[in-house]
């Protein structure tokens, strides 16, 4: 991990300026020609591997936040920020046919190669599904019968708390950067070419990337007018911990990573 201080003084007037999320969200998007990318996907699907474009996506920007921007992997805890030691990457899965919404934690995402990422998310996949049938769900629906008042209550005790106060509970693995060092989003595969994500009010997740939907439009390449396949991909900043100018060194890595997938392999 890059050796750095992120606790300038903007950085420290920042946490005590703006709260989360109401007034502290960035947004932005870029277009990315994933043509090459996707037919690199494709083969690796011919050759056995259960990958879908997400997957180089998800592991370039885990890439990009240990080595680019490592101001991404922060949280404000009691007004400093603090760097994490590893870059984890909560994953929102759809269940049931995508009638419901679950997350899977992919744990040092930018230390696997494409390869240990598709095992992982097989493996772990099936496991979520098996447990969501069973305490997980039982777990989430207490939190759910709860009544209004009683529900909102616990919540806003868990904000002041967790986030806020940065306390971890113990003998639970409740604290306050369990929701790692950012959240990943596949909105194209519900229908959406671009959406801009809220963020997530009780983690101190500082940013959330949003992939669209993949479309052939035309595109100039060389002077000449071709038809090309365009992704858009969007983010949610937080701005106590960064500003406009870290989103674009982001998408700007991530413009030049995906014309190298063979890196992935490594």
């Amino acid at each position: 991990m890059p050796t750095f201080n992120p606790n300038n003084p903007w950085r420290l007037v920042s946490t005590a300026i703006y709260s989360k999320p109401v007034d502290s969200r960035i947004f932005g998007s870029v277009e990315l020609d994933v043509t090459e990318l996707e037919q690199w996907v494709n083969r690796k699907r011919e050759e056995g591997l259960k990958i879908t474009l997400m997957f180089p996506i998800i592991l370039l920007a885990a890439r990009a936040l240990r080595s680019e921007v490592p101001e991404l992997n922060c949280y404000v805890k009691r007004g400093h920020v603090v760097h994490r030691e590893t870059v984890d990457i909560l994953i929102s899965v759809l269940m049931d046919r995508g009638r419901q919404m679950t997350s899977l934690r992919l744990p040092e995402a930018d230390r696997m190669s494409i390869s240990q990422m598709a095992d992982w998310m097989t493996e772990h996949l099936h496991l979520h599904r098996t447990a969501d049938q069973g305490a997980v769900a039982r777990q989430k629906n207490w939190l759910a019968r709860l009544g209004w008042p009683f529900r909102k209550i616990l919540v806003s005790i868990w904000r002041k708390v967790i986030v806020e106060w940065g306390l971890r509970i113990p003998f639970t693995e409740i604290q306050p950067d369990a929701f790692g060092s950012m959240i990943f989003s596949n909105i194209g595969s519900i229908g959406l070419d671009v959406g801009y994500p809220a963020l997530f009010p009780i983690s101190n997740v500082p940013m959330v990337l949003v992939m669209g939907s993949v479309q052939t439009r035309p595109a100039v390449i060389d002077g000449q007018i071709v038809p090309r396949r365009l992704l858009n991909l969007s983010a949610t900043l937080d701005h106590r911990v960064v500003d406009a100018q870290h989103g674009g060194t982001l998408f700007r890595y991530l413009k030049r990573a995906i014309r190298h997938p063979e890196q992935l392999e490594s």
